[in-house]
């Protein structure tokens, strides 16, 4: 196991992630002074919407609207889900910095996700990322259920790095390992990062974690225990999956900004900054987000 790293990049995820299974219709004008908000909290990249068919995702179907309309932080990355060639060239007009692409680590979960086996996905994956990496922007891959799949239980880690090899083949240049249903224990993370990061340098491996059974943060303690020092995260703890019943929020931002500084470990973001963030836009909800970090901020206000 290796130390604790000194620096830890973070993923905001939130804006697709956390907005994508949410009933309310957040507004164009919200959604986009809502991510400027996000742009001025010193994070490195925020995933901002999805190119998905509006007909699966109707939340997000603002989404060429909102790339182009939001300020850009030259400090930030924008990245935003690709499924296919139509939702790249979408993207590719409203402006990305990133390409997030998507399959799962379970055929199950796959075909409800995508409605293609993992076979017929590659393909159009392949597509997908050879055009934008000759647009010139950056490439990752999302991998789902790589602990747990709602469909099928337990994932053989073998079945994981099949697909990592895959993807990395095709030009990808990292990997989202997402825990989707939020089940992985730490022993779990272990018996995965342990034969990934023998065949890859942790630079290319970001978790994505969500908190379902509270395990998230011992999750992240885990991973940064194996060098792992980039990871996705939700402000508010906003988020669950569509094809993942039970699911919930991504493991808040907030949360893990508060176990980070306590370890004396950087990150260059503003945590206040993030629960303004956080409260902008639990009100645009009008419900309380999950969030421990944020409503302790909000009842010392």
């Amino acid at each position: 196991m290796a130390r604790l790293p000194n620096y830890v990049q973070i993923k905001e995820v939130a804006p697709r992630d956390g907005l994508q299974n949410e009933k309310k219709f957040i507004s164009t004008a919200d959604k986009v002074a809502w991510i400027n908000m996000l742009s001025e909290t010193g994070v490195s990249e925020i995933e901002y919407s999805s190119f998905v068919n509006p007909k699966w995702i109707p939340a997000l179907k603002d989404a060429k609207e909102v790339g182009k309309q939001i300020k850009r932080n030259p400090d930030v990355m924008y990245s935003a889900l690709v499924p296919n060639m139509k939702g790249l060239e979408f993207a590719l007009e409203a402006g990305i910095d990133g390409a997030n692409v998507f399959m799962s680590a379970s055929e199950s979960h796959n075909k409800k996700n995508i409605n293609k086996s993992i076979a017929d996905t590659y393909p159009v994956l392949d597509e997908v990322i050879n055009e934008a990496k000759q647009e010139g922007k950056r490439v990752t891959g999302y991998v789902s259920t790589v602990f747990d799949c709602p469909y099928e239980g337990k994932i053989d880690p073998e079945d994981v790095i099949r697909v990592c090899e895959k993807l990395f083949a095709s030009g990808v240049d990292d990997i989202s390992l997402g825990d989707t249903i939020g089940s992985a224990v730490p022993t779990q993370v272990e018996q995965l990062l342990s034969p990934l990061l023998s065949r890859y340098p942790s630079e290319k491996l970001i978790l994505h974690f969500h908190d379902t059974r509270g395990m998230a943060i011992a999750n992240i303690m885990t991973s940064m225990h194996y060098g792992i020092h980039r990871f996705d995260s939700s402000v508010g703890g906003l988020g669950g999956c569509p094809y993942a019943p039970g699911a919930a929020g991504n493991v808040a931002t907030n949360d893990v900004l508060y176990l980070l500084d306590g370890l004396g470990i950087e990150t260059g973001m503003n945590e206040k900054r993030i629960q303004e963030a956080s409260l902008f836009i639990q009100k645009k909800l009008g419900k309380l987000l999950p969030s421990r970090s944020l409503a302790y901020f909000a009842n010392a206000q």
